[in-house]
């Protein structure tokens, strides 16, 4: 069954959320499912409501998402929520789980293999949150919609 968008008008009206939630198993299929859900919501994005969206604001989406339920999977065992809304010029991924332990980005280290993922979200993200819930934690990371004219890496403005 295919997650439904919030709203139903092409225009998008300032107090309308456009938004999908989905609940993933955390099996082994759940990456790819989440990465197909994310590209699959920004294309109804573009289609239905006329906004503009990057095609690298689909990659980062789905690197996000991908690198999100990852770590969901391997550090809090069982069942997720995905949430996938539009806020402003950008595309908010937010990833629930069950353990209450909040992740902590390791000091980069080129010689590491592996654990990774939490350092590319950042770097990636316009904004990263991760708080925790009466039940388990909640990450949240957002995405701009549009490239940065300037150039800048996910709308951030170089140092």
């Amino acid at each position: 069954m295919e997650p439904a968008l919030v709203g139903e008008d092409s225009a998008v009206p300032d107090d309308e959320v456009i938004q999908t939630t989905v609940a993933l198993e955390g099996d082994g299929a759940c990456i790819a499912r989440a990465r197909h859900l994310a590209a699959g919501f920004l294309a109804r994005v573009q289609a239905e409501y006329g906004l503009s969206v990057s095609q690298r604001a689909i990659d980062l989406t789905q690197l996000v998402v991908s690198e999100l339920v990852t770590n969901s999977r391997k550090y809090a065992p069982g069942p997720m929520l995905l949430d996938l809304r539009i806020v402003g010029d950008a595309v908010e991924v937010v990833v629930w789980d069950g353990d209450p332990v909040l992740p902590v980005a390791r000091a980069a280290d080129a010689g590491r293999v592996g654990q990774h993922g939490l350092e590319i979200v950042m770097a990636v993200a316009q904004s990263f949150e991760a708080q925790r819930e009466p039940v388990g934690k909640r990450i949240t990371a957002r995405i701009a919609l549009l490239d940065d004219p300037g150039g800048a890496i996910a709308g951030r403005r170089p140092l």
